[in-house]
């Protein structure tokens, strides 16, 4: 492996480690500032505005990458980091926090900036790889983080956060000394309506028939939230954990899920098929959420973990079932819709799992993970009607408006 896709692994991993690292001390971090045990609803704010930064700032960084070239905006991007968690480290009051994690937020939108470098520097037939290499750096570094900040957490609260600022500033150096200009900056100018984060969401409202595939999208993306939400709070109201057992438990969650995603999505899709594939997935979810509803002991959590995990197989099938429903010249709009999906999911879904948390977090703090179970039933019909003929019923259809032979119109 070259140098360059060295460096842009290293930051795409440290990325994920920046977001895993903050939820198993975030409670308590915020309980320190803000000396009231009420808490879930700051750490909804908090993970919500790190969303926006990123929403807002992704197709910001990526023109200026375009205008300037990569390697300018990935070093700025990484020395933004390295000090937001230093100011993180030391801040005594929750506005520094919050500025703290506003900067994080905008600076791991470089991702899209990682994307476009590793497109640069890469032949076509080798992008598929590189990408999925890419993914993996980031399940890598989702892994790592919640372990380590929990680890690091329980020695001292503020610890975590120097790491990642050690670990960010080592990568801002190799790349200053190792990593070179992909791409040749361009002198034209930016388009500011390119900056709107909103706009491919315009495009789906003048295709109707993509509407419950989007809907489908954001109520998943917003369901997940919830885990980075709320897990850290129900793991110590429910069983009094510290920050290593928090880490150790969201480290297990994403070894498993990165298992099931690696191998499971293709065998279940050619059993099952693409919509049974979906609804498989969410059933398995379902069922590990409702034994979480309920469970008064650790270990339960740990046991159901494989069972929990394969929930993951369905997104790679839903992901599949949402391209056939645009037009091969149209799957780029699509992309930009169902990103932009997600990303307001991940804005919308810690403000709604986190004041539910608070509602019940005195008398039943295992019932935040049923409301969840109510979100994926939602979303079980809806991946019907998004995608309302079969496989078969689609060939039938095509070949029904395929141009008439002679044979056929003269049997």
């Amino acid at each position: 492996m070259n140098k360059p896709l060295v460096v842009i692994y290293a930051a795409i991993c440290l990325d994920a480690v920046g977001i895993g690292l903050i939820f198993p001390i975030l409670p308590r971090l915020l309980e320190e500032v803000t000396h009231t045990p009420n808490i879930a609803p700051y750490i909804g704010i908090m993970t919500a505005l790190y969303a926006v930064m990123q929403f807002v700032f992704a197709p910001v960084l990526g023109a200026l990458s375009d205008h300037l070239g990569r390697r300018p905006v990935l070093l700025i991007s990484l020395a933004g980091a390295s000090i937001n968690y230093l100011v993180m480290a030391f801040a005594p009051q929750l506005w520094m926090l919050l500025l703290g994690r506003a900067i994080a937020g905008l600076t791991s939108a470089n991702v899209s900036v990682a994307t476009a470098y590793i497109t640069d520097i890469s032949r076509e037939e080798e992008r598929a790889r590189r990408f999925g290499l890419n993914s993996a750096m980031f399940g890598i570094g989702f892994i790592i983080g919640p372990v380590l900040g929990g680890l690091l957490g329980d020695h001292w609260l503020r610890l975590p956060f120097i790491a990642a600022a050690v670990l960010n500033a080592c990568n801002l150096l190799l790349a200053f000394f190792v990593l070179p200009e992909s791409r040749t900056p361009s002198r034209q100018k930016i388009e500011l309506a390119a900056l709107n984060p909103l706009r491919p969401l315009r495009w789906v409202f003048s295709r109707k028939g993509l509407l419950p595939i989007v809907f489908v999208y954001f109520l998943l993306a917003g369901a997940g939230e919830s885990y980075g939400t709320c897990w850290a709070l129900w793991g110590f109201d429910t069983f009094q954990w510290n920050g290593l057992w928090i880490g150790l438990s969201l480290g297990m969650l994403g070894i498993c899920q990165t298992m099931v995603q690696a191998f499971l999505p293709g065998p279940a899709t050619r059993l099952l098929g693409e919509r049974w594939a979906v609804v498989a997935g969410i059933g398995f979810a379902c069922l590990a959420l409702s034994v979480m509803a309920f469970a008064s002991e650790g270990w339960v959590v740990f046991a159901i973990m494989p069972i929990f995990a394969l929930g993951g197989m369905g997104t790679p099938a839903f992901q599949a079932l949402a391209t056939r429903q645009a037009d091969p010249a149209q799957q780029g709009q699509l992309q930009g819709v169902l990103a932009s999906a997600i990303s307001l999911a991940s804005i919308v879904g810690p403000l709604a799992f986190s004041t539910l948390y608070l509602a019940t977090q005195q008398d039943w703090p295992g019932a935040v993970w049923l409301s969840v179970v109510v979100v994926y039933a939602i979303a079980i019909p809806l991946v019907f009607w998004g995608t309302p003929t079969s496989c078969l019923a689609r060939g039938v259809h095509a070949w029904a408006r395929a141009p008439q032979t002679t044979e056929r119109r003269n049997p």
